[in-house]
């Protein structure tokens, strides 16, 4: 039988044992819970091959005061703080109007404590969602406020629990916010992860020097957009030396805004390439993010993406 070769199927990919029509997954918090982009003209989501839903938690969160969002040179701050309308509301009320034939669905799990986040990730266990991803970079209330995964020793508590409350495909987010990345990842594919992905937001700061007060009514966010992107490579580099042998897929993300952007975190080691922030300015950009890396592919002579993942040559 004769090999697909269609441009089609040169970006379809297998994740976690999960068959996607692109490598491309748009990133929790940037799309809400799958349906708000639907309403913009030319936009699909079967133009991408996952939807990382937005944080979730136990409980409804308002979320932080404003200002919660603040554009900065090359990227973008928010401090939105989690606000969503607890897991129950999104399992019963909002997983059934999903449309499961366009795209998978990935539930991104949110926590203050290590039982919060057992809580919230049986509930989705128990739910027509695809994958689950935890999104580690949550204060650890009984630690005084330390972020789980700024520790490897919490980073794999947190993995080793969630893992033990279901039986999905398992994703751990790791923050950059860290000494040692890849020691981080190497305890949490001990603790049972099924694959990473890499980086969450930079902490950072914006100040209005007039008011001399910080912008953001949190004081600090999460720093995403072209600006991270240097970062973000290195780091799903790193993440890649030590998740490779033992078969552990990565998303990688941060500054995507180009096909250029994309193929650079194949190339660094990522099987699959998030998307957020760039949607922002230009909602159709997945499409011309695919056409891009089939171009590639074929100017290169590449037959499928999966080609390109971990091929940097390094000097």
């Amino acid at each position: 039988m004769p090999v697909d070769t269609s441009p089609k199927q040169a970006l379809a990919i297998d994740f976690c044992g999960l068959s996607m029509a692109s490598p491309l997954v748009l990133l929790s918090g940037c799309v809400g819970f799958g349906e708000e982009y639907t309403r913009v003209a030319g936009f699909s989501n079967r133009h991408v091959g996952a939807i990382c839903l937005k944080g979730t938690t136990g409980q409804a969160r308002p979320g932080n005061a404003p200002h919660r969002v603040y554009e900065t040179p090359g990227g973008m701050l928010n401090a939105i703080g989690l606000q969503n309308p607890g897991v129950d509301f999104v399992v019963d009320e909002i997983l059934p109007g999903l449309d499961y034939d366009e795209t998978r669905f990935i539930a991104n799990v949110s926590g203050s404590t290590i039982e919060e986040y057992i809580e919230v990730t049986r509930r989705f266990d128990d739910s027509p969602v695809d994958a689950i991803e935890i999104n580690i970079s949550c204060p650890n209330v009984k630690e005084g406020g330390v972020a789980f995964g700024n520790d490897p020793d919490m980073s794999a508590r947190v993995v080793e629990a969630c893992r033990k409350a279901t039986g999905k495909p398992l994703i751990t987010k790791l923050s950059p916010n860290q000494t040692d990345i890849a020691a981080n990842a190497r305890r949490c594919i001990e603790a049972g992860t099924d694959a990473f992905s890499a980086i969450n937001t930079l902490m950072g700061m914006a100040i209005d020097a007039e008011r001399r007060r910080t912008v953001i009514g949190n004081n600090q966010g999460g720093l995403s957009g072209p600006a991270i992107k240097p970062v973000a490579l290195l780091r799903v580099h790193q993440v890649y030396q030590v998740a490779r042998p033992h078969g552990v897929p990565i998303i990688g993300q941060g500054g995507v805004a180009s096909a250029t952007d994309a193929i650079e975190f194949l190339l660094a080691g990522a099987t699959a390439v998030g998307v957020g922030t760039g949607l922002f300015y230009d909602p159709l950009l997945c499409q011309k993010i695919n056409a891009g890396i089939q171009d590639y592919l074929r100017r290169h002579g590449f037959g499928h993406v999966s080609e390109l993942t971990g091929s940097l040559q390094l000097n």
